[in-house]
Order: C-alpha cells, then sequence, then structure tokens
C-alpha cells in the first residue's frame, strides 16, 4: 500500500469517480469528502469490492471546521479539490454557488495550512475565458486574458486568485487545471454533458440531440483523472494555472464517431449548429513543460470506449436499458 493518503473533495462528480478509480487500482489511501451520499458515478465505473476500499465522509466544503478535520484526521499527503456547482445551478442560485465553489475552495486552502500539507491541485475552468470574438488566438495559451461571463467562470477565476494569495502568503503551491467539455462515464450533467448522453442514447439504441455544435476541446474523463493525479505527484513553487487541450474537434465529428462506434446509431444522433461562445479550444504547452507526457484519448477511441463501457453496465443492470427510467 502507498505511502500516499489523497483527499478528493467532489469526489461523486465526473472527473472525481475516476481519479477515486484510478487511485483505488493504484492501492492508494483514498479520502473521499463529499456532501453527496449518491455514488452513482462510483458504481458505474468501479465494482463494489473497489469501493469498499475507499473512505467517505460526508459533510459540507463550506463548512471550514468540517474540511480542516478532514484533512488533519486523516493524516493527508494530497489533496485534489473538485467539489464545485456547475454553470446551470450557479445561475440559478449564485449565492449558494458562490459559497460551494469561492468560499469552499478559502476552506480547502485553510485546511492544507492547517495541516501542513504543502500543495493542492484543483479544477479550474475553461468558463475563465471569454467569447472566442475577444481573442485573436483560435486556440488560447494559459495566459490569456480572463473575462468571464457567468458566475461560475468568475468564481473560478476567483479561486485562481486565491490560490495566488495563499501561495503568495503562505507558501501552499497548487495547480489549477482547465477542462472544457469533459465527456465518458459519469459526464451527466451540466451545460456541455450532452455529446456524453448521446454516447448513452446510442448505446441503448434512441435517438438524441446534442445542445450545441461547433468547435470545442474534448477531454476523455479518464485521461483528466489521470492528469490531477499526476499533477498531484509533481511538487511545484507558486499558484500555477494550465489549459487542458484534449481533442480539439467540430460537433461533426463526434457524431462520426459515435457511428463509428455503434453503426447503427447513424442518423439518430445530430447537433445543434450554434456553438458555445467560448473559444475553440486551449492550447496546453505550458502543461506538458511542465508535467511532461500526459494521457490524451484520440477521440474516437475516447467516444468508442465510453460507448463499450455504456453497453457492459447495461448489459450488468448498472444502467437502465432506456431513457425512460433516468
Amino acid at each position: 500500500m502507498s505511502e500516499e493518503k489523497f483527499l478528493i473533495t467532489g469526489a461523486m462528480g465526473c472527473i472525481g469517480a475516476w481519479v477515486v478509480r484510478n487511485l483505488v487500482r493504484e492501492g492508494v489511501h483514498t479520502t473521499v469528502f463529499d456532501l453527496s451520499t449518491n455514488k452513482h458515478r462510483l458504481e458505474l465505473i468501479m465494482s463494489d469490492a473497489e469501493i469498499t476500499q475507499v473512505d467517505f465522509i460526508h459533510d459540507d466544503i463550506t463548512d471550514t471546521e468540517a474540511v480542516k478535520t478532514a484533512v488533519s484526521a486523516n493524516n493527508i499527503t494530497h489533496i485534489i479539490h473538485l467539489a464545485a456547482l456547475q454553470v446551470p445551478f450557479c445561475k440559478a442560485n449564485p449565492p449558494v454557488g458562490a459559497a460551494v465553489n469561492v468560499v469552499g475552495t478559502v476552506n480547502v486552502f485553510e485546511a492544507a495550512k492547517a495541516a501542513a500539507v504543502q500543495q493542492i491541485v484543483y479544477a479550474s475552468s475553461v468558463a475563465v475565458y471569454g467569447r472566442k470574438d475577444e481573442y485573436a488566438d483560435r486556440l488560447l495559451p494559459h495566459d490569456a486574458p480572463l473575462h468571464p461571463h457567468n458566475h461560475y467562470g468568475v468564481f473560478k477565476q476567483a479561486n485562481e486568485g486565491t490560490a495566488r494569495i495563499y501561495w503568495q502568503d503562505d507558501g501552499i503551491a497548487s495547480i489549477g487545471l482547465r477542462p472544457y467539455t469533459l465527456y465518458g462515464p459519469g459526464r451527466d450533467q451540466g451545460m456541455t454533458s450532452t455529446p456524453t448522453k448521446a454516447m448513452l442514447a446510442a448505446a441503448r439504441g434512441e435517438t438524441y440531440h446534442i445542445s450545441f455544435g461547433g468547435y470545442n476541446g474534448f477531454q476523455y474523463n479518464d485521461d483528466v483523472a489521470k492528469t490531477f493525479v499526476q499533477a498531484a505527484r509533481i511538487p511545484l513553487q507558486d499558484a500555477n494555472v494550465f489549459n487542458l487541450r484534449g481533442a480539439v474537434a467540430h460537433m461533426s465529428e463526434v457524431v462520426a464517431a459515435i457511428e463509428a462506434a455503434e453503426p447503427a446509431a447513424k442518423g439518430r444522433i445530430t447537433h445543434e449548429e450554434a456553438s458555445l461562445m467560448l473559444p475553440e479550444g486551449q492550447d496546453d504547452t505550458e502543461l506538458r513543460r511542465v508535467l511532461g507526457d500526459i494521457p490524451n484519448t484520440p477521440l474516437v477511441d475516447g467516444v468508442a470506449q465510453t460507448i463499450a463501457h455504456f453497453k457492459k453496465t447495461i448489459a450488468g443492470g448498472r444502467l437502465p436499458k432506456t431513457s425512460d427510467h433516468d
């Protein structure tokens, strides 16, 4: 068993579940801190035996003392902070969104400070950037100006600033990663979840219309999770923030990949023509310079693996056969 002891906040979410899976399969002591008790994403990608190896703390990220206790009482050596409310939830209730996304992040840094944990890895987002027409570059460098256009993006920008101040004042180093459109098993909510929902529909033999189009950066859940773990193990100085590139592709390429993996889906999966307001993608040169090689599953392979996983879990009774029961 590894001497590492990881704390994962927000581990019931799509990235968190994959982080937990990877750590458990390495034999790493893994503690989950999450307000939710719903393990359905973990159950989608992990066996029951694997899940029993995880220590679960059911508590609130906005409770400073609860977060401090979770870190100190479990002798945590590494923190991956993923707890957050996504775009629709922040828009619907900005005060709660700020409490979870901003205050929650401050609490994680306070807990690290109290327990002398020297580095935190956390999730930022492409949402810290503005509209694509605000930039000359098609693929944004990691130091492009930040112009968030929703509460979620503003909260993520605040977290990047919080990280900078904790390095400046307390010497706590950090790595923030900015995903774009995550896809893969477990990506079932949020503004950009519909490509994955289309893959599930294909596995079920159903029709589906993806809610946006155009070019996007697509990152496979497992790749992103592995990158978070990799970042947590590389000691750095300063408050670092890096883009995740993944596959920069048009939505029609996603549909083509779905049809290649599931030929019966041809003509059943469609998409909107309108693109998101965000830039088409991000450049990850700086991330690769610091971390070296990072996981990068080709889009066609990631889509095929996702659909195959959905089919397997449907056959095994871990997902309903039709969307009527979702």
